[in-house]
């Protein structure tokens, strides 16, 4: 394996751990801003927006551009990003600050994967990309609960800084690790959206859109869950998202043993209902069950928790790759906005539900939303009448 992309995976695990240190933050970041956390959870939305949007435009604006650059560039705005919202007097410089972020993340993933096939050569396409992605699963598994750690030493704005300096720290290495004069293809937009015409391809990212959209609804408050919910201290955090992400690792790696033994659809079907099962376990402990158990319990679902949501992306995405193998590169870029933007919608209706009621009530709407995502899929299927898929 080409080591020079274990430094495009730094560089993801930088910028995808702002996207998931979040859920940690958002009491501090509200009360600090003066805002209520629904609010303050509109800076995940920000993030996650710009991210959807950016990964696919930017990339087809600055797509021939040299990419040795372009990933530099991209990564010193970020570093930027990083340094405004760890400065920032006001929620509205903050929330600048997370779109310049994610739309620099967005440029920098779609960059890194392109620029990770380019090194790796077409026959080691799959592993180059999972590589690079799995800079995203350790941003959760430890990222996240590091991140949570050091705003409980350092505040808020101490995690934004720490994320600023390793970003820099990345981008001298890849400046002066990667290969002059690697240019990229450069794609419109209606080149890239193309693919969407693919059978198949447009359900799958719906199914992607509503899964995530579900997860995040009671990813993006954890805090809110874990302390009004469940009663635990702010401390707890930091070991419950490390819990959370090393089943995030677990998922991510047997995930892709059981898509080729079982076939990736039967994978993400058990990925849906085993969703939806923990969002009403979740809302039904923190309903029925007293505090000094609600909280123990929430902290033994982690692991599983983490298991099965992470179990889902890389079963979805063999499926997506199956569906059009020549034009991964740009299916996988579009889950990748799928994804994002169902983080987006999940921290909105997310903010909504705890704006006129409990933490506890999320997890029922939450399941609504992976239920949703089984019923695409099983008519897309039926409708379509495709073969079986390579997977499978």
């Amino acid at each position: 394996m080409d080591r020079r992309l274990i430094w495009l995976a730094v560089g993801s695990f930088a910028m995808s751990t702002v996207g998931f240190v979040f859920s940690s933050l958002l009491p501090s970041i509200a009360a600090d801003a003066h805002v209520s956390i629904p609010s303050a959870g509109y800076l995940i939305t920000a993030f996650s927006l710009a991210y959807a949007i950016g990964a696919p435009t930017l990339s087809a604006l600055f797509g021939a551009a040299d990419r040795r650059k372009l990933l530099v560039v991209a990564m010193l705005i970020f570093v930027a990003g990083n340094g405004v919202a760890a400065t920032s007097s006001s929620f509205t410089a903050l929330a600048a600050a997370q779109i310049i972020m994610g739309m620099a993340a967005g440029l920098f993933a779609a960059t890194a994967q392109a620029t990770a096939v380019a090194l790796a050569g077409p026959e080691h396409r799959a592993l180059a990309i999972s590589v690079v992605v799995g800079g995203t699963t350790f941003a959760v598994a430890l990222g996240a609960p590091l991140g949570a750690l050091i705003a409980n030493f350092w505040g808020w704005r101490g995690t934004f800084g720490a994320i600023a300096l390793l970003g820099l720290a990345c981008s001298f290495v890849l400046w002066l690790r990667l290969p002059r004069g690697l240019q990229g293809t450069r794609l419109t937009m209606r080149e890239r959206l193309h693919s969407l015409g693919q059978p198949g391809i447009l359900p799958s990212l719906m199914v992607t859109l509503l899964y995530l959209t579900g997860g995040f609804m009671l990813i993006s408050y954890f805090a809110p869950l874990a302390m009004e919910g469940a009663g635990l201290p702010a401390l707890a955090l930091p070991g419950m998202l490390l819990a959370f992400g090393v089943g995030a690792v677990i998922g991510n790696l047997s995930s892709g043993f059981l898509a080729d033994r079982f076939g990736a659809t039967r994978v993400v079907v058990l990925s849906l209902i085993l969703s939806s099962l923990v969002c009403l376990t979740i809302s039904f402990d923190l309903t029925f069950v007293p505090h000094e158990l609600a909280g123990p319990i929430l902290i033994g679902l982690m692991v599983p928790w983490g298991i099965i949501g992470w179990g889902f992306p890389p079963a979805q995405a063999s499926r997506l790759v199956a569906y059009a193998p020549e034009i991964a590169h740009l299916t996988l870029s579009l889950n990748a906005s799928a994804i994002y933007l169902g983080i987006a919608i999940g921290t909105v209706f997310g903010g909504r539900v705890l704006e006129y009621s409990t933490p506890a009530n999320l997890g029922i709407i939450a399941a609504a939303f992976p239920i949703a995502a089984l019923a695409v899929l099983t008519v897309s299927l039926r409708t379509a009448r495709v073969a079986p898929l390579p997977a499978e």
